[in-house]
């Protein structure tokens, strides 16, 4: 089985600015990756760049063994983004919604597919309401229902937890968990730390678009690898500043 995500020296430039630095780094398929590192580190970039949404500047990239500039579609048919946008049609109910891109996807059995999300995921009392009335928590929760409703290979979650409430968030980790449990691997980016221990097996730290940390997390490490992370970040970011 190839690897979900591979990446051989790969690089990003915006103009001068590079984002993305001869990054090399590979994720088994079903793990499930906290993607860490300060503001600018190049989290993001490398999102895009994995969801096929911009291309590397240098070196190679592939995911589930696909090359995403030669086989774009086929890698789309296969992965999701969870990101800052709902990409949700915001005068449609989440039920119309899930019909539409059930559709565009040609899953079999639209509705029952719908259905089975909008009970997983606490939706049902506001399935047909318009997305535009709907909190962040149930927002986020009805474009979670969107990227699960082909069963995503890989999973890409850039900041899903940024203003959810407790209760938001635990639905959130549960769906995420039953995922991870049916073999989706999660490439997850975010500030929470320990959220990000609990639900990943692993981790890649970025800093200055450098890879600075990768390999797994043991439950038992959680607390020496807090420790090491903000040494690891701090030490990067002061002999960035310094021209080191």
């Amino acid at each position: 089985m190839p690897a979900a995500l591979e990446l051989s020296r790969v690089s990003k430039r915006f103009g001068r600015t590079r984002a993305l630095d001869d990054l090399t780094w590979s994720a088994p398929s079903g793990a499930a990756v906290a993607l860490l590192g300060p503001n600018g580190a190049g989290k993001t970039t490398l999102m895009r760049l994995c969801a096929t949404l911009m291309r590397p500047t240098a070196g190679t990239l592939r995911v589930l063994g696909l090359e995403p500039a030669r086989d774009g579609a086929a890698v789309r048919r296969r992965i999701a983004v969870l990101g800052h946008e709902s990409y949700l049609y915001p005068d449609l109910s989440p039920r119309e919604n899930l019909l539409f891109y059930a559709r565009l996807f040609r899953l079999p059995d639209p509705a029952a597919r719908a259905g089975r999300l909008i009970d997983e995921l606490g939706l049902t009392g506001w399935s047909n309401r318009p997305v535009r009335t709907l909190s962040r928590g149930l927002l986020q929760r009805s474009a979670l229902a969107r990227v699960l409703l082909h069963d995503p290979e890989v999973l890409f979650l850039d900041e899903p937890f940024t203003g959810l409430d407790l209760d938001a968030r635990d639905t959130l980790c549960a769906v995420l968990r039953t995922a991870h449990a049916r073999g989706t691997t999660l490439l997850m980016s975010t500030h929470d730390l320990p959220l990000a221990l609990a639900l990943c097996d692993s981790a890649l730290v970025l800093v200055g678009g450098r890879q600075a940390f990768a390999g797994a997390i043991a439950a038992a490490d959680h607390g020496a690898f807090e420790a090491h992370y903000r040494d690891l970040t701090l030490r990067r970011a002061t002999g960035a500043a310094s021209g080191a």
